[in-house]
This record gives structure tokens, C-alpha cells and sequence, in this order.
């Protein structure tokens, strides 16, 4: 690969399309001082990507565009192409030619491109890194390079033998991974602090969620424990509740049943004691009597039982037809006529009823007469009736005793259900105070958590603030120090230039120009423009210490501009009309010599600022020995008219300024940076307080339910109780009613027996004349008994038929009146009907069986008339008998009585318990008790009961304290966030290990061909010091040995015959060789395609030229070499000719000439 063809258009003196076509070998490029030959390395150094402006000569980037001359004018673009031979494919690309073009713009826009194609500046790079050609040029060798070579640092050196050996893309490659590595150094603190912060966060919330999580499989037991224990309980009290429901009607059934044996038995005694006492026939006549009028009333009460249940049969039947209406107006009209036919029947009983009247009149007089005359003699009746009176009073007695107990259970009953009223009322009373507490403590919550809600979005919103003012500050400091070191970089060139480094140290030197001034703000550029290149200059003290200084310079092969303190000769100029002297606008830096201000004298006499560039022309061309500037940077002066430069001056006082800003600005970050930690805190504590009151006001809200709901329930429990209480104070009232009723009748009772006492104790003389006449008696009441039974036995069918008549007829009045709510009873009804339907079944039933034993006992006292003489014997035994079975039945009742009392006790406290149950039910369970049903108790240790099982469950929730019911929602999002940074921390820790092993494998690899580079130079470099120095020695020394990374080379050159060891101290021709000898052996030891250098052998003389010509000639078939010179023989050695010239007012302009070598040559 080699240079083949070089084509400039605008690049510096070059305004004209210029093409140098190029071949192996060696090419000469000569010219007069001016003529741009030097432009010709130039452009191919910025063509293959140079970026240093001053690398090329210049100020600044654009000055390598055709900046016009006289008679041309400037362009608005450079542009280079180069074209090279791959034909041995030593780039990675097709084709046996490779043209790299660059073009730049005066707006500062520039373009790359391979073969055509637009491309970057690294892919020209890379492209070129593998064939010798580093981003360094170390193969191009410009003006006064030599001396920097060996003037340079040791690491520079060593940049140099890097680049030849292909070490810098490895350099590239380990600051590339050392960046990443810092990235990621940088992402791993992120991260721990991310998880630091994650960890923090989870430690209370694991607390938390254990207690959560503990608080639910406790609460979890506890709820069956309770579920069982409450079904246990409850199945117990119902199945209790039924066996007393059960008690309790069995004991009402078997009381009515010994009630009834008891009036059974009252009857038959009284029967039997009467028998006992009459002994007479005629007891059984009026028992036959009564029981014939008994047999009358019974066929009497079927009848109406027939009767009603035709009644209830058409009500149904009516109440069945859809026309409800219509069939109210035909009952209406058919119960009137039955009323009227039923007056019609009553009227026909009158004659009957008046018999019936004096039947008795005749029946009344007879008994007074009966009285009168046989009265006192009646002692067997006498007897009777006291042992009637007797019987009826124990009989009331019992019925107080048992009436008495009924009222203490009805008031016990009313007393609890009182009881349960007020603590129902209490627990109410409760529910709503707790229900108003948990109203305010929902509405408190939910305005905590509109607040807490307010403060996060405002803590959110401050965060941004925060962080964005972070960010503008951080920004701020970022280009505040940038423009610093951009500055001090900039001063640094500018002192640089002076030869500051090379005589800094003399005496007299008082410093970089620089360094000593201030420029009043603003005024910058126009100081640039008036001072040029003084601006560089190294200020002395006078003319002596300006005379060391140069000869220092010439000494040491430097360059640099010596600015001395002499005071300024002739007159200072006036101002010109418009402008104003440039020298106010500068000043000496407090604590410098006074002799810097004769410098500024003499520097700015003669300069003066115009108001604008047309005014500053107009002052230029009326005084053509001032120098005239403009704020913007413009001059005219004799010297030629600048526009603006664009760039201003530079002093230490503004570096020292711009250092004081970016520290100022630095300053503020920190600041910036505690206030975003303090908002990032006072977000997540905003975040915590909206999680906080949002727990709250879902336990509020809970809370509030729940007593909403036991509020609820205890109203309608309240109101059943207050029902309870109200019909057991109906039923205490009605009992108390009876009680006094049947206290009234034992009292009357009670007072009859001394007067019965008085007449049985009296003597019976006349009982025997009285019998005669009691038999009429009996037969005549038998007789009027019978009449008044079959009259009264008629006149009740037709009471009871009008009574039921007339209640039909205003059911249907009634029903008429308000037909509408009738069809909405009508179901109702219907039942009821029904259901008296089935009562009168039932009841007809009773009564047949009632006329059946009446006519059993009828036909029984039939035969004991017959029978009666036996039947008196018996008599008496009979009456003892029933008297014995009373009292044993009198016993039953009472234990039956006492036995249903404590059922009802019972009955009522397990009442009671079960609405106890009922409401822890509620209350623990949250469900109804209906929904409860049957719960299997679960597996307990042994010996452990549910109802101790549910004590230790609730100590223990007690002890957990408040819970916080969302902790293991929110510890699983911050496991699953830990879990995630956890695997991005071992992904980033991965991705450094990676890192760090690409670090060691290049640390190697540089170190490998770096060590091979270097012994192959060092090798190369002692051979060609024997060549350029004979008999000299020199060698390449490691600054250290132990780092093969980071070691500096130096150059050791010792002539022959002499013994210096610093390079420095060899003369100017000899430090040329040295650099040259060092340069050749890199190029030997690692060969480039091509080499270019610019007047390296200016400082030869013929001797040291010779031998520099013979390494060139060796160097002639390994490489292409193209050089910039002024010496014949140089041009004598070379393949081909290129001479540049420049006519006054044009451009450089390139002509070529082929040598022809002889083999003598």
C-alpha cells in the first residue's frame, strides 16, 4: 500500500484543484520559502483525520481554508482527496484503490468519505489502524518535530512506538472497558443504594407481615375455633329448646288432661256424695233429667257446629269466586233474607217461651212452697251441698294456687325480657356512641388521607423542582468548569508559544504577557486583534534579560516572542474623532513590576478602538500608522484589515476568574444535592403517610360497617324484646285479672260453709215427709227442665244462627265497603276459614264423643235406677275412691305444674342465651346464625377443650398488637423489587468481572507487543546511531521497568569520543540524527505503508546529510517516502520532483519532474 494520488482544492495556498500523483520510492517536494510546500503534508495529515490545529500550522480549524489574496478572493470550503494503492489488499476493503476525501466549511460543518460514501472520522480511523497508519501520524514528521521528539515526555515517546506497534486500538479498547467499568462501578453504588434502601424499607415490613401473617393463622384458627364452639353452643340450645318446647306441651297437654280428670272426677264425686247423701231413687230421676237435657244441649251444639261450618263452607266458597264483588252483594241479599226468615221462626217460639214462663212460675211456686213447708227438713241435700261448697272450694283454690304460679312465671318472663330490654337499650346505646366515634374517626381518616395525598403530590412536585434545579446546577458547574480548563488551556497555548517553558527560569523573566494583564470584560476581543501574536510573548525585564532569553532560545533550538520592558520612544499619538484609546482598557494585574506597564505603553500607544468597522476603515486609511480595532475583533492597519477572528483574548486574571465561577457553581451543587436527598426523603415519607392514612381509613371504614350492621341488629332485637315485654305485661295483667276473679269466688265459697255447716249439723226429723214431695218436685223440674232445654236448645240455634248471620252479614258490609283491601286479605281469610273449618271438625268430634258418653251414661243411670238399691250400697265406696284418685291426680297436676313452671324458667334463660349466641355470632363471626349450620370441631391437643382452645387464641391476638393488614402486599412488592435489583446487582457485578478480565487481557496483550515493539526498536535504534554516529553508542531506557504499562522511554546518544548522556546537550545536528535515528527505528521495527517529513534535515550539515541520504536509500524499497526539503543533494536522492511555487497575489501552483537514475547514480 502506498501514496498514489493527492488532489487539494481550497486548502490553504492551494485555491486551484491541485492533483500530486505519487509513486514507490522516494518523492522530493521543493520550493521557495512561502510557496506552500509544507501544505502539501499538511493535507494529507488532515485528510487522514488530524484534528490538532495547530498540527497543521494553524490558529484554528478554518484557517486551513484559502483565506484569498490580493487580486483572489477567499473560498468557502477546503476540500482534499487521497487516493490510495491497495493492490496487496492491506485494507479491509474491496478494490485495489482507496480514496479518503475530507471537506470543511467555513460555518465549521465538515465531511468524510470513503470511495464516495459519506462516513465518519472513525471508520477512516479503524480503517486505517491495522495497516501502520495510527490516529497519531507518527509516520508524518513536520517542521521543528524533531526537537519535540526528544523534548517530549517519556510517555509521548512511548505514544509513538504504541502506535507504530498497533498498541493504541488495544489502549482504546482497555479505556473503552474502563469506562464501562466506571459506568458500571457507578450503576453498582446505584443499585446498593437502591437496595440499601429496599433492605431498610423491608426490615419493619417484615416485622410486620410476620405479625400480619401470624395475626392470620391465628385469626384463621380462632374464627373455627369460634365457629365450632357457636354451632356446639347452638345446637345444643335448640335441641335443649326443643326437648322444653316439648316438655312444655306434653305438660300442657297432660295439665289439661288432669284438669279435666280433676272436673271429672269433682263431678263424679259430687254425684257420688249427693247418691250417698239422697240414698233416694229421685237423685237418679234429676241426674236422668240432667242428663237428658245434657243429651239435648250436645244435639243442640252439632246442630250449630253444622251450621257454622255451612257458614264457613259458603264463606269459602265465596271467597273462591273471582267476582268478589258480585258475590258479596248476593251473600248480602241471602243473609237478609235469612234474618228475616230467622225473626220469623223466633216469632214462632213466643208461645213456647211464655209456656216456658209460667212453667216455671208454677215450677217456682212450687219449690217455695216445697221450702216453706219441707225446707229444714232437707239435711241430705243440706250435706250435699256442703260437700259441693267444700269441693268447689278446694277446687278454686287450686286454681289461685296454680293461677299465682302462672303470674310469677309471666312476671319472671316479663322481668327478663325487661332485663334484656334495658341491656339491648344499653348495647345500643353503645353501638351508636361507637358508630359516632367511628363516623368521626372515618371522617378524620379520610381527611388524614385527602392531606396525606396533598403532601405526596406536593412532595412529588418538589422532587421535580429539586431534581431539575439539580440538574441545571450540576449542568452549570459542568460547562463553568469546562470554559475554565478550556480557558487555561487556551492560556496555556498562548504562553506556550512565547517559549515560556524553555526560559521561564532566567533571570529578568517576569512572565507570560498573559499572565501580568488584565482586560476590562467585554474588550477581549478587540485586545486580541490589536496585540496579535504579543499576545504569546514572554515579558523581561529590558533589553539584557531580552538578549539571554533569545540566546537561550537560539541555544536550545526553540521559538518563542520576547516582549521588553523599555519605556516607548516618541510621541503617543491622540485619539482619532470616534475612537478611544485601547490602552485604558488594559491593566497590569495588582502585585506585578511596574515594568510591565512600559510594555503596555509600547504595545497599545498606538491602537484605538472605532466605534464600528466602517468608521474604523475611514480612521485606518486617514492614519495608516495606527492600528484600529473594533469591540468585535475587527483591524485595519497598515498591515492588511482583519475582520473579526473569533476568538478573544485570554488572560490569567479571566482563567483565575472562570475557576472562581465553575468552584462558585461547584459550590451550589452540593447544596442542590442535600436539598434532592432531603425531598427524595420527604417523598418517601409522603408516600409512607398516604400507605398509612389509607390502612387507617380502610379499618375506619370496616369499623363503621360494623357497627352500622350491630346498630342493625340491635334495633330489630330491641324492638322484638320490647314486643316480649309488652304481651308478657297483657298476659301478668289478664293473669292478674283472673287471680283476683277466682280469689273472689274462694272468698264467697268460704263464706257459704258456716252457714251449710249450721244446717247439716241440724237435725233431718222431717227428711222422710219430705221425700213424697220432693219426688213431685223433681218430676215437675224434670218437666220444665225439659221444656226449657228443647225451647232454650232452639232459641240457642236460632242466637247462634243470627249471631253467625249477622257477623256474615257485616264480614260482607264490611267487605263491601273496602272490597279493594279485601281481595288483598282474601288469602288471609281463606286460612282462616280454613283453619276454623278444621276446628269445628275437630270439635264435632268432641262432641259426638260428649253424646256419645252422654248416652252411654244415660243408658247407664237407666240401669242404675233399676240397679239403684245396689248402687247405694256402693255408693259410698265409689265416693271414697274418686276422693283418693282426686287427691293422687290432685298431686300429679301439682308436680306437673311445678315441673312445666321450671321448663319455662329454663325455657326463657335459654332464650335469652340463644340471643346472646346470636350476637357474638354477629359480632365475631360476621355471618347470621342461620348461616352457621353444623362446624366440625378441629384437632385439638389433648385434654384441651374449644372453650380453653378460644382463650389462649385470644390472649395471644391481644398480644400481637395493632396489625398492619396491607404488610404483605407491600413486603411482596418489595421482594419482588429486591429480588430484581438483587439480579441487576449480580448482572452488573457479572458484567465487571467481565470487564475487569477484558482489563487483564488487554493489560497483557499491550504489555506483550509493547515489550516485543520496544526490544525490536531499541534493537533497530543502537544500529542506526553506529550508522548516523560512528563509533557512537544508543540505546532506549525503560523509566520504569516494574510498570510495562504506564513506562516513559528515554533516549541515551553518547558520540564517539565523548561522554554526554543528556540529549539536551548534544548540538542541534546531532539531536536531528538522535530524533531521526529513534523515528527510523520505530519505522524499521514496525513499517508503515508510506513516511512524509518536512525539512527534517535543515539542521545537517554535509557529513551528517550523507548518512542521514544512505538511510533514506535503505529505506527507498521498504517504503514510500515523501520530503519536504531545501538541500540539492536531497533532491538528488529522490525518484521524482515535485516543485511548488506561489506568483504574488495567486495560489500555489504544483509542477513535476520524473529522475531518471543511472546505475552509476
Amino acid at each position: 500500500m502506498f501514496l498514489k494520488r493527492l488532489t487539494m482544492k481550497g486548502f490553504k495556498s492551494f485555491a486551484d484543484a491541485t492533483t500530486l500523483e505519487f509513486e514507490q520510492g522516494v518523492t522530493a517536494v521543493v520550493g521557495p520559502n512561502g510557496s506552500g510546500k509544507s501544505n502539501v503534508v499538511d493535507a494529507v495529515a488532515w485528510v487522514l483525520g488530524a484534528q490538532s490545529a495547530r498540527a497543521l500550522r494553524s490558529g484554528k480549524m478554518e484557517d486551513v481554508i484559502f483565506a484569498g489574496t490580493a487580486n483572489r478572493p477567499a473560498l468557502g470550503r477546503a476540500e482534499v482527496t487521497l487516493t490510495l494503492d491497495n493492490a496487496d489488499g492491506r485494507l479491509p476493503i474491496d478494490g485495489a484503490e482507496v480514496t479518503i476525501s475530507r471537506t470543511l466549511f467555513r460555518n465549521g460543518d465538515s465531511e468524510y468519505a470513503i470511495n464516495g460514501t459519506t462516513c465518519r472520522l472513525l471508520d477512516i480511523q479503524e480503517l486505517l489502524s491495522d495497516s501502520g497508519v495510527g490516529r497519531q501520524q507518527h509516520m508524518i514528521i513536520g517542521q521543528g518535530q524533531l526537537d519535540s521528539v526528544l523534548n517530549s515526555r517519556s510517555e509521548d515517546r512511548r505514544a509513538v512506538i504504541e502506535e507504530a506497534a498497533g498498541v493504541l486500538k488495544h489502549r482504546r479498547r482497555k479505556e473503552r472497558a474502563e469506562r464501562r467499568l466506571g459506568q458500571t462501578q457507578e450503576n453498582l453504588e446505584r443499585l446498593g443504594d437502591l437496595v440499601r434502601e429496599v433492605r431498610r424499607q423491608m426490615r419493619p415490613l417484615e416485622r410486620q407481615a410476620a405479625a400480619a401473617r401470624n395475626f392470620s393463622d391465628v385469626d384463621s384458627e380462632l374464627r373455627n375455633v369460634r365457629r365450632a364452639l357457636y354451632s356446639d353452643r347452638l345446637r345444643v340450645f335448640e335441641t335443649r329448646r326443643g326437648e322444653l318446647d316439648s316438655v312444655l306441651r306434653t305438660s300442657d297437654g297432660q295439665g289439661r288432661e288432669l284438669r279435666n280428670e280433676l272436673v271429672r272426677l269433682d263431678a263424679q264425686a259430687s254425684a257420688a256424695a249427693a247418691e250417698v247423701a239422697s240414698r233416694r231413687e229421685e237423685h237418679l230421676a234429676s241426674t236422668l233429667g240432667q242428663l237428658q237435657g245434657l243429651a239435648e244441649r250436645v244435639r243442640g251444639t252439632l246442630g250449630l257446629i253444622n251450621e257454622r261450618r255451612r257458614s264457613v263452607r259458603a264463606t269459602l266458597e265465596a271467597s273462591a269466586d273471582e267476582n268478589v264483588v258480585a258475590n258479596l252483594e248476593a251473600d248480602a241479599a241471602k243473609l237478609a233474607a235469612d234474618l228475616l226468615e230467622l225473626s220469623t221462626v223466633e216469632t214462632e217460639l213466643a208461645p213456647q217461651r211464655a209456656e216456658i214462663d209460667a212453667a216455671r212460675t208454677s215450677l217456682g211456686e212450687a219449690e217455695a212452697q216445697f221450702e216453706a213447708t219441707w225446707g229444714d227438713a232437707v239435711a241430705g241435700q243440706s250435706e250435699a251441698s256442703l260437700a259441693r261448697v267444700q269441693e268447689q272450694a278446694e277446687i278454686v283454690q287450686r286454681s289461685v294456687d296454680t293461677s299465682r304460679q302462672g303470674l310469677e312465671r309471666v312476671n319472671a318472663r316479663r322481668s327478663g325480657a325487661t332485663s334484656r330490654a334495658e341491656e339491648v337499650r344499653a348495647a345500643r346505646e353503645t353501638a351508636v356512641n361507637s358508630r359516632g366515634e367511628a363516623e368521626r374517626a372515618f371522617t378524620e381518616a379520610t381527611v388524614a388521607h385527602g392531606h396525606a395525598t396533598v403532601q405526596e403530590r406536593e412532595a412529588d412536585e418538589r422532587l421535580r423542582t429539586v431534581e431539575s434545579e439539580l440538574r441545571e446546577l450540576t449542568d452549570t458547574a459542568a460547562r463553568t468548569q469546562a470554559r475554565a480548563e478550556a480557558l487555561a488551556r487556551a492560556l496555556e497555548e498562548f504562553s506556550g508559544a512565547g517559549g515560556r517553558s524553555l526560559i521561564g527560569e532566567l533571570d529578568g523573566v517576569l512572565g507570560a504577557f498573559l499572565d501580568l494583564v488584565e482586560v476590562e470584560p467585554g474588550w477581549e476581543k478587540a485586545v486580541e486583534s490589536a496585540a496579535g501574536a504579543s499576545l504569546g510573548a514572554v515579558v523581561v525585564d529590558g533589553r539584557t534579560s531580552a538578549h539571554a532569553a533569545l540566546s537561550a532560545l537560539r541555544r536550545d533550538g526553540g521559538a518563542g516572542l520576547i516582549l521588553p520592558a523599555v519605556a516607548a520612544t516618541g510621541e503617543r499619538p491622540s485619539a482619532p474623532a470616534g475612537c478611544e484609546s485601547l490602552r485604558s482598557r488594559v491593566r497590569v494585574r495588582p502585585g506585578t513590576p511596574d515594568d510591565v506597564v512600559r510594555v503596555l505603553d509600547a504595545l497599545f500607544a498606538r491602537a484605538f478602538v472605532a466605534r464600528d468597522w466602517e468608521s474604523g476603515i475611514d480612521v485606518a486609511l486617514s492614519n495608516p500608522d495606527l492600528i484600529v480595532v473594533t469591540a468585535d475583533g475587527d483591524r485595519f492597519a497598515a498591515t492588511g484589515w482583519r475582520v473579526a477572528s473569533g476568538r478573544a483574548v485570554v488572560t490569567r486574571s479571566s482563567v483565575e476568574d472562570a475557576h472562581a465561577v465553575a468552584r462558585v457553581a461547584a459550590d451550589h451543587v452540593e447544596p442542590a444535592t442535600e436539598a434532592a436527598l432531603k425531598a427524595r426523603t420527604a417523598n418517601n415519607e409522603a408516600r409512607t403517610a398516604v400507605r398509612e392514612s389509607l390502612n387507617t381509613l380502610t379499618k375506619a371504614e370496616a369499623t363503621l360497617d360494623r357497627w352500622t350492621k350491630e346498630g342493625v341488629r340491635l334495633e330489630a332485637e330491641l324492638s322484638t324484646v320490647e314486643a316480649l315485654v309488652a304481651s308478657s305485661s297483657t298476659e301478668a295483667a289478664e293473669a292478674t285479672e283472673a287471680l283476683g276473679e277466682l280469689e273472689f269466688e274462694l272468698s264467697t265459697l268460704l263464706e257459704q260453709l258456716p252457714a251449710l255447716e249450721l244446717a247439716v249439723s241440724e237435725s233431718s226429723q222431717r227428711a222422710a215427709w219430705a221425700d213424697e214431695a220432693r219426688v213431685t218436685l223433681e218430676a215437675h223440674r224434670a218437666q220444665v227442665a225439659t221444656l226449657v232445654s228443647e225451647v232454650g236448645k232452639r232459641e240457642a240455634e236460632l242466637g247462634e244462627r243470627r249471631r253467625l248471620i249477622e257477623s256474615r252479614q257485616s264480614d260482607v258490609e264490611r267487605r263491601l265497603a273496602g272490597h279493594a283491601a279485601e281481595r288483598a286479605e282474601a288469602t288471609e281469610r281463606r286460612q282462616s276459614l280454613e283453619f276454623e273449618l278444621q276446628s269445628l271438625d275437630r270439635l264435632e268430634v268432641i262432641v259426638r264423643q260428649a253424646a256419645d258418653d252422654v248416652h252411654l251414661n244415660q243408658e247407664a243411670l237407666e240401669s242404675t235406677y233399676r240397679e239403684q238399691l245396689e248402687a247405694s250400697r256402693a255408693g259410698a265406696e265409689q265416693l271414697e275412691a274418686l276422693r283418693r284418685e282426686r287427691t293422687v291426680t290432685e298431686a300429679r297436676l301439682t308436680e306437673l305444674g311445678d315441673s312445666g313452671r321450671k321448663a319455662e324458667i329454663e325455657h326463657a334463660e335459654l332464650a335469652i342465651k340463644v340471643a346472646t349466641l346470636h350476637d357474638s355470632i354477629r359480632r365475631d363471626i360476621e355471618i347470621e346464625p342461620e348461616e352457621l349450620g353444623l362446624v366440625a370441631a378441629p384437632e385439638l391437643p389433648e385434654g384441651v377443650t374449644l372453650e380453653h382452645r378460644l382463650v389462649e387464641l385470644e390472649t395471644r391476638i391481644n398480644a400481637l398488637g395493632p396489625i398492619n393488614p396491607l404488610a404483605l402486599e407491600e413486603l411482596t412488592a418489595l421482594e419482588s423489587r429486591y429480588q430484581e435489583l438483587d439480579g441487576q446487582v449480580a448482572d452488573v457485578r457479572h458484567a465487571r468481572r467481565e470487564l475487569q478480565e477484558v482489563v487483564r487481557a488487554l493489560d497483557e496483550e499491550i504489555m506483550t507487543t509493547f515489550s516485543s515493539a520496544m526490544a525490536d526498536v531499541n534493537e533497530h535504534f543502537s544500529s542506526l546511531i553506529a550508522m548516523l554516529f560512528p563509533g557512537g553508542q544508543g540505546r532506549l531506557m525503560l523509566t520504569d521497568a516494574e510498570d510495562l504499562l504506564n513506562t516513559g522511554v528515554e533516549i541515551e546518544v553518547r558520540p564517539m569520543g565523548r561522554n554526554v548522556r543528556r540529549v539536551s546537550l548534544l548540538s542541534g545536528g546531532e539531536r536531528s540524527l538522535a530524533a531521526l535515528a529513534f523515528l527510523f527505528a520505530v519505522f524499521r521495527s514496525r513499517p508503515s505503508p508510506f513516511y512524509m517529513m518536512d525539512e527534517v534535515e535543515a539542521a545537517l550539515d554535509d557529513v551528517n546529510l550523507q548518512r542521514f541520504l544512505s538511510l533514506v536509500a535503505d529505506f527507498r524499497d521498504e517504503a514510500q517516502l515523501l520530503m519536504v526539503t531545501h538541500q540539492k543533494r536531497t533532491m538528488e536522492s529522490a525518484d521524482a520532483l515535485y516543485g511548488v511555487t506561489m506568483v504574488p497575489g495567486a495560489s500555489s501552483k504544483v509542477v513535476s519532474q520524473r529522475v531518471k537514475r543511472t546505475n552509476e547514480s
